[in-house]
This record gives structure tokens, sequence and C-alpha cells, in this order.
């Protein structure tokens, strides 16, 4: 799309769009989520992240090859319209809308479960409400106010897990606190071994694990808005080893070093539980605060950016009404803010209906579409490489390593994930809701078409 009235803003600097690529994965299934994988598969877990790392990285890395082959009107759904068709393009922007509307309403559960640890009388929704209001208004302003908002939930977010990994290794090293006594790195094979309970529930925590990861692909939906998407994409993409390493293995190995894996339990976040056996005064309280913008930095930037963004693409490529497609004089895509915004007020419901099982539907839901949208980013990667290998198409500077091989070996892991998720009984829900979605998007297609009064594809921003 050509620069002009009816594009974006490009109000992404630099330093936002990396802080963008960290706090989109740091969110409410590390903070909260890792709690309930611990108390069910011990220090194991650490293995299941380890391994899904890889995978996303690898995800990341075909994205990335086709972010520098050329930038185009909603990111991946863009390649998958190119490489896959019209129908696939629709799809995934519908898809990708859909799984940030309700890993918005989890964020919202989130951070009404952390408000109560201050306020428990205080119910969830009405947290949620107030927070979705908010975030609302702060999206409504203009990009560069929301990245600006985003950059400092980031930054609060990498300092905390900074700030636990190098109390918990002074724990370990020199004894103090009210934890000094028991903290060794033992802890993570004394009680029962690595593996406690075997490789079955380790495998089976892998629903939660990916939800924990769902983020990391948000850097494809900032190209149009970044000041100079050539050089910050590759950068971010090619960080997110040592981030994955940082924030989710090194924080993990400390916290089960720290306090044995039977200390935790569900429903409870293992950083707020380590620093209240820790004893640092008012620790606890930090980390909950952490935590709480943790949820809503993730709600930010997925639950409202990253949807109403989705939701605009549909408009543009003729998937959704022409009114999603305006922008106001700051670059707000207006309409498609509060269509999410509304939609995610469900969340609010939700947790009104039934509070003790929200955060799981909604993320067993999270994690079926996440994987059909990352499995979708791989073999549009899968096409353009044949056709690039084969001189039809110009080779992209930056290559995904090892590919297509390693495209196969993501999908085939990507199967298995969903496998587990099927497994598990309160986790199946998952695959009935996506199955009924796609149904849903199927029979919308010929709908959408014949709603397009011109239904041509938009032409992708070449670099500059």
């Amino acid at each position: 799309m050509a620069e002009g009235e009816d594009a974006y803003q490009r109000g992404l600097g630099a330093r936002q769009v990396q802080m963008l690529a960290i706090g989109g994965t740091i969110g409410t299934g590390l903070f909260l989520g890792a709690g309930a994988n611990i108390a069910k598969a011990g220090p194991g877990l650490v293995v299941t992240y380890a391994v899904a790392g890889v995978m996303l990285f690898l995800v990341m890395r075909a994205l990335g090859e086709l972010l520098a082959y050329r930038r185009a009107e909603g990111g991946f759904a863009g390649y998958a319209r190119e490489f896959l068709g019209p129908f696939w393009g629709y799809a995934t922007t519908w898809t990708y809308w859909a799984i940030w509307v309700t890993t918005g309403m989890a964020e919202l559960t989130a951070a009404g479960a952390y408000v109560q640890k201050w306020f428990p009388d205080v119910e969830r929704w009405q947290t949620a409400l107030v927070a979705l209001v908010v975030l609302f208004a702060v999206n409504m302003v203009s990009v560069r106010i929301f990245g600006e908002l985003e950059f400092w939930f980031a930054m609060i977010k990498v300092a905390a897990i900074v700030l636990m990994i190098g109390v918990g290794l002074a724990v370990l090293a020199f004894g103090f606190g009210d934890a000094g006594r028991t903290a060794s790195v033992t802890n993570l094979w004394d009680d029962g071994g690595f593996f406690p309970m075997g490789a079955g529930p380790v495998l089976m925590t892998l629903q939660m694990v990916m939800f924990a990861y769902l983020g990391v692909e948000l850097v494809g939906v900032t190209a149009s808005e970044a000041e100079d998407p050539e050089r910050t994409i590759p950068r971010a993409i090619n960080a997110l080893p040592v981030r994955f390493a940082l924030f989710y293995l090194g924080s993990l190995l400390v916290i089960l070093s720290v306090v044995s894996w039977t200390e935790f339990r569900d429903g409870a976040s293992p950083f707020v539980l380590a620093f209240d056996r820790i004893g640092v005064p008012g620790g606890a309280d930090i980390v909950n605060f952490v935590v709480l913008t943790a949820a809503l930095s993730s709600c930010n930037a997925g639950g409202l950016y990253s949807t109403s963004r989705m939701l605009r693409t549909a408009g543009v490529n003729g998937d959704a009404p022409k009114a999603f497609a305006r922008l106001n004089g700051r670059g707000v895509p207006v309409a498609t803010v509060v269509v999410s915004t509304l939609i995610m007020g469900l969340g609010v419901l939700v947790n009104v209906v039934a509070p003790g099982k929200a955060f799981e539907y909604i993320t067993a839901v999270g994690t079926g579409g996440a994987v059909l949208v990352w499995g979708v980013i791989v073999v549009a990667h899968l096409v353009y490489r044949r056709r690039a290998d084969a001189g039809e198409l110009p080779r992209s500077p930056y290559r995904m390593p090892g590919a297509p091989y390693t495209g196969w070996l993501v999908l085939v892991f990507f199967a298995f994930v969903a496998a587990t998720i099927a497994w598990g009984d309160d986790t199946r829900v998952a695959l009935y809701v996506m199955a009924g979605w796609l149904a849903v998007v199927g029979l919308g297609w010929p709908l959408a078409r014949r709603a397009a009064a011109a239904p041509p594809a938009v032409e992708a921003e070449q670099p500059a």
C-alpha cells in the first residue's frame, strides 16, 4: 500500500519494536500459567519450554524471511493470501483476530486475579472492565503513544525477571533470606527427580507452554508501522534465543532451585511465591505489581493493537466491511479498535459466569488457534522458498536456517501439540471450539466475497 492518508503512520521506533517483541511473549502464560505446569510436571517443565522455544524461533525465522522478501498488508496474513490463496489470507486474518481477542480475555482474567491479592473483595470482572476501558483509550490516541506505553510495560517485565534471577542466584550463592536454608540447585532433582511424574505429564504441559509463547509473532504485525523494518525486524528476531533462554529457562531454573517444585500450585504465580519464600520485604507485592503490568501489556499489544490491525487488513482486502479499512488523522483504525474492545468485553462476562475456569478455557482456545496460525506461516514460507529456489521470486536476504527441512520439523511438532490438546480432558474443548470456528470461517467466506464490491488483494509495500 502506498504511503498516504490511508497508510499507517510509521510511529514505532527501533526500541519500541524491540520491546514489543519482548512484551508480547512475556505475559500470563509465564507469570501465572507456569505455576500450574510446575505442579503437574516438576522441573522437567524446563525441557518443554526449551523445545517449544526452538520451534517458535524457527517459525519467526520463516516469518522474518518473508518480511525481508517484501512487506505485506497484514503481515503473515498477507503472505497466506499470496502463497496459499485468498481464502487462507481471509481465514488467517480472522483466526488471528479471534486468537488475540480470546487471549486478551485471558489477560484481563489474570489481571483480576492479581488485584485480588491486594483487594480480595474486588471481583475479577470489575478489574477486567476497568483495565479494558483504560487500554481502549490508549489505543485510540496514536500508535506512538501505544508504543511508548508498551515500551515501559515491557521494561518493567524485563527488569523484574532480571531482578528475580539476580536475587535467586544471590540466595543460592550466599544462603540469605528465609529460603536460604533450603535453596540449592539440587532442588531440581531431589524431590522425585527431574521428571518426578514421568515424561507423560511433561508432554501434557505443552498447551500452556505454547500459550506462554503466544505473541512472539507480533513483530510481523508491527512491520507496517515500524520506522526501519528492514533493520529492526531481523534484529528483534535474532535476539529471540537469548531472550527465551533468559526470561523463560533462566527464570524457571532459578525459581525451581530456590523453592522446591512441590510448593507450587495452580492459580498462583511462581514468581510471587518465590519472593514470598525468600522473604524480601515487600517483594511479593512488587512482583505482583509486575505480573499485573505483564497481563496489561500482553492485552495491550496483542489483545487490542494486533486485533485492530488484523481487522483493518480484512477491511482493506474486502474480507470485512470497508469501514474497517479507514484510518483517522492519527493513523488509528478507530472502527476496528472499537469492535475488538467490545468483543473482548465478553471476557468480562466469562469471569462473571465461570470465574474459576475462565483462564483455563480461554488459554486452551488461544493455543489451538495459535498453532494453526503459526502453521500457516510455516507453510507459506515453504511455498515461497520453493518458488524462490526455482528462480520465480527474488531470494530474501534474511533466510531461515535448514529450510525446507526445519519447516517440516516444525509442522510435525505442531501436529504433536494438537494431539496433546486432544488428549487432555481439560484442554480438548479447544479443538471443539476451533473446529466450530473454522466452520464459521468457511461459511463466512462466500458472504465476504459477495460483500466486497472490489475484492482484489492489496499490493504489498516495497522496502525503502
